[in-house]
């Protein structure tokens, strides 16, 4: 089975908020073994403009940390699988775990809209 990991990245690490990576790595994945790690920057961060992306460039799922409910629609709508709440890892080690069922996600959210000046975002 083929798959295409795009996992959001700040340095060489998983980003912990989505909308704020500085680049995806675009892991490619044949019969549970990476085959390929490609990084691509992505567009100038709009909302919508990120899955939208990210989809378009084949991914098949993606592993984040944090990413509001309007990215998850998004990327639902497209067939892409998502899983949030991963730990700050490289995308090596993450897409391994998440290969092996060993990945730990704690489902992580963000409510970017302000109840009295305060965001449910944790990040």
């Amino acid at each position: 089975m083929k798959k295409r990991i795009a996992i959001p990245m700040a340095g060489s690490l998983l980003s912990e908020h989505f909308g704020h990576c500085q680049a995806f790595a675009y892991v490619d994945v044949e019969n549970n073994s990476i085959t390929k790690i490609t990084m691509m920057e992505p567009p100038e961060h709009q909302p919508g403009t990120f899955p939208k992306w990210v989809a378009a460039n084949g991914a098949t799922d993606v592993i984040a940390g944090g990413m509001g409910p309007m990215a998850v629609n998004l990327f639902n709508e497209a067939g892409v699988n998502v899983f949030v709440g991963a730990p700050l890892d490289t995308p090596t080690n993450l897409v391994n775990n998440f290969l092996a069922g060993e990945l730990s996600l704690n489902a992580n959210y963000c409510d970017h809209h302000s109840h009295e000046g305060h965001s449910d975002c944790k990040h």
